[in-house]
């Protein structure tokens, strides 16, 4: 094989990965058409802020850094987010009596109306998205997105994402 065939096939690999990255985008760009069509508008709600308001309506009460870490939202997006809900009467923020350094996120009675106002939403997306897949395709599917999200989430020793250094441009100073 030549060195030509070698880079072929290099660019047809590239050009393979970068087209199923755009296809995961545009999966996730259309999962939020019901979101932006139906729900932000009409109740004024940001993607975040609808995508936190849904977890603490599930898990009860959470942290901003517990939903850093569900969503793999940056922090300042989630901590924009709390704020907007918190002024918006959704959620109310109090220190975790066990743990002072810890700040317990909650629905008020007007963030548990929006939710279940907006659950069956959620679940109406869900459910189209994997109605044509079996059971045995959606387990499959669960364990590679859990398998790239973990790819995604892999650090090194010192705590620094692999994922980010790994995909740093490459500058100037490198190229020479």
């Amino acid at each position: 094989m030549t060195a030509s065939d070698l880079s072929a096939r290099a660019v047809e690999k590239s050009m393979g990965v970068a087209e199923t990255l755009h296809r995961i985008l545009k999966l996730s760009n259309r999962l939020m058409a019901p979101f932006s069509t139906y729900l932000e508008h009409r109740y004024k709600i940001s993607v975040n802020e609808f995508r936190l308001l849904m977890l603490i309506g599930r898990y009860g009460t959470a942290a901003s850094h517990e939903l850093v870490e569900i969503t793999g939202v940056n922090a300042m997006s989630v901590s924009r987010a709390v704020s907007a809900l918190q002024k918006h009467g959704r959620i109310h923020v109090s220190r975790d009596p066990h743990n002072r350094r810890r700040k317990t996120l909650a629905l008020t009675e007007e963030g548990e109306r929006l939710y279940k106002v907006m659950r069956p939403q959620t679940d109406l997306v869900a459910t189209y998205l994997l109605s044509e897949l079996k059971p045995d395709e959606v387990a499959m599917f669960n364990r590679i997105l859990d398998m790239l999200i973990d790819t995604l989430e892999a650090t090194d020793e010192e705590g620094q994402s692999l994922f980010l250094e790994h995909t740093k441009p490459i500058t100037d100073e490198d190229a020479e």
